[in-house]
């Protein structure tokens, strides 16, 4: 039995929705994550004031109802927005009642989510190995790749996977963005709502509810294994006396 034979429990429609909801959270994923590097880095570095405004905005998705995230990327993103008419009309870029507009949406949601442990990561590694490589002639970003860069990959990881498991489970923004498209914008939280609202529905919402449960949890615990593993290699988890001379 082929382990997608395996899933003939659940019908087409909610296949449909997990695959497109991992076609979506993949998107949003990769598209997210060089901003929250960007945003990580300058938040955990950058010594000015307006460092707060930045903060905010980045978590204002995290606290502000997501039926407001989601109609202000319609006001934004959609055909007749400032920049979805700009995509539109220079790169035939469409994201109202899109699949690509389910992915936008769901990034915007993840970003604080993937920009937090990030940050914490780079506040965590110690400034002062990019410091005496400075001084030793290696310019900024080769010290960025090679020394900050590894040892923030821990938080890294850690923020990648709880960035796609919410992506995975994004709704609010989604519905009010893209709305419910079968086939085009139902992923797998708005094939549940659509089940629940229809007579007879509630088995296979309890099914996509179990999948959705199933990947949550193995995200959760792929990240928790993911850091464990990057931490002992990196000898973070070795007594601060015994960092200096690596991972015994």
């Amino acid at each position: 039995m082929t382990g997608w034979q395996s899933l003939d429990w659940l019908g087409p429609a909610e296949r449909d929705a997990i695959l497109l909801s991992l076609q979506v959270a993949s998107v949003a994923l990769a598209c997210l994550l060089p901003v929250a590097l960007v945003l990580g880095w300058v938040l955990a570095r950058w010594k000015s004031e307006a460092r707060v405004i930045l903060d905010v905005i980045v978590h204002l998705p995290l606290v502000m109802p997501p039926v407001v995230t989601g109609f202000l990327l319609l006001l934004a993103f959609g055909r007749k927005g400032p920049i979805g008419s700009v995509l539109d009309q220079a790169f035939g870029l469409v994201f109202a009642f899109r699949w690509t507009g389910a992915a936008l949406a769901a990034a915007v949601m993840a970003l604080p989510l993937v920009v937090r442990p990030i940050r914490l990561a780079f506040e965590a590694a110690d400034p002062r190995l990019s410091e005496a490589a400075s001084s030793l002639g290696v310019p900024p970003w080769r010290s960025f790749l090679t020394i900050t860069l590894p040892l923030a990959l821990p938080g890294i990881l850690a923020g990648m996977i709880l960035g796609f498991a919410k992506c995975l489970g994004e709704f609010g923004a989604t519905v009010t963005f893209v709305s419910n498209i079968p086939g085009e914008t139902r992923t797998l939280s708005l094939a549940i709502q659509t089940l629940l609202s229809a007579p007879g529905g509630d088995g296979p919402a309890l099914r996509l509810a179990l999948v959705g449960i199933v990947i949550a949890v193995a995200a959760l615990i792929l990240a928790e294994i993911v850091t464990r593993i990057m931490r002992r290699r990196l000898g973070l988890d070795l007594p601060r006396s015994r960092r200096s001379r690596g991972p015994a």
